[in-house]
């Protein structure tokens, strides 16, 4: 088992990511914790073999109760947790914007910055934040979206650089498309999602964009960060995985 006697934080843990990678993580021997703001998430089901957490990424004496929840040493730190909302600069307001900053980004400079003390007695240390391809390019109606991303980008290159030298390891996932809650939202919203299409419609158009004609899994997403979390992937930092099935490494579709 990769992650045996291993000790994992997972934020977002109950979610429909963040819940693959904990189920993941356990099935490899790791004591794992789930933080979430309730024990069901975003996505109700099965505890699995994960310790639930509360936990508000944007609240930083919720944060210092759950790394006082863990004890005194942590190998992994996922920041999983994240928010999407639908909307153009114009259509956001002021509120959205700063809440879509304060659970992508500030959410996750919290709890790095918080756990980092555990993470300097761990065994091979890693963080593993949460990016996506919306923060190399965009999709339409998911600028607030766009812009944490892109800042969750600028801010694991700069962790892996201070932390690199203390032996901690610092990457970002990058995914596209993946099965979750937070996409059959997009599926069903009034934004870049809607369009009066069929639900069916509009989920076999994304796949159809892709160059392997499906989107991701939860589980696809917990494989990477699983390898990133292992011991494995020792000489891996600073880097933005992209996990999204061909779609970014292709040129505009076009309509003949």
């Amino acid at each position: 088992m990769r992650l045996e006697r291993k000790i994992a934080f997972v934020t977002g843990g109950r979610g429909g990511i963040g819940r693959a990678i904990c189920d993941r993580f356990a099935r490899e021997g790791a004591t794992v914790y789930a933080g979430d703001l309730t024990e069901d998430g975003s996505l109700a089901g099965p505890d699995g073999p994960s310790r639930f957490v509360p936990l508000d990424v944007t609240d930083e004496a919720s944060v210092k109760a759950a790394v006082t929840e863990v004890g005194d040493r942590l190998d992994i730190l996922v920041n999983a947790a994240g928010i999407e909302i639908e909307k153009t600069i114009e259509e956001t307001s002021l509120e959205e914007w700063n809440r879509s900053f304060a659970v992508n980004v500030t959410g996750t400079f919290l709890t790095s910055k918080h756990f980092l003390p555990l993470l300097r007695k761990g065994q091979g240390p890693s963080i593993v934040n949460f990016g996506s391809y919306d923060g190399f390019i965009a999709d339409p109606g998911l600028a607030a979206y766009c812009a944490t991303k892109g800042a969750v980008h600028a801010l694991t290159r700069a962790m892996a650089c201070d932390h690199g030298p203390e032996g901690i390891r610092v990457n970002a996932v990058c995914p596209g498309y993946v099965d979750t809650p937070m996409l059959q939202s997009f599926f069903t919203g009034e934004g870049s999602g809607g369009g009066g299409k069929t639900i069916d419609a509009l989920q076999q158009a994304v796949r159809d964009v892709h160059p392997m004609r499906t989107y991701g899994t939860p589980e696809d997403v917990a494989n990477l960060v699983l390898w990133l979390a292992s011991d494995e992937a020792r000489y891996a930092s600073g880097q933005l995985w992209v996990l999204d099935g061909g779609l970014s490494a292709q040129v505009q579709q076009m309509k003949l």
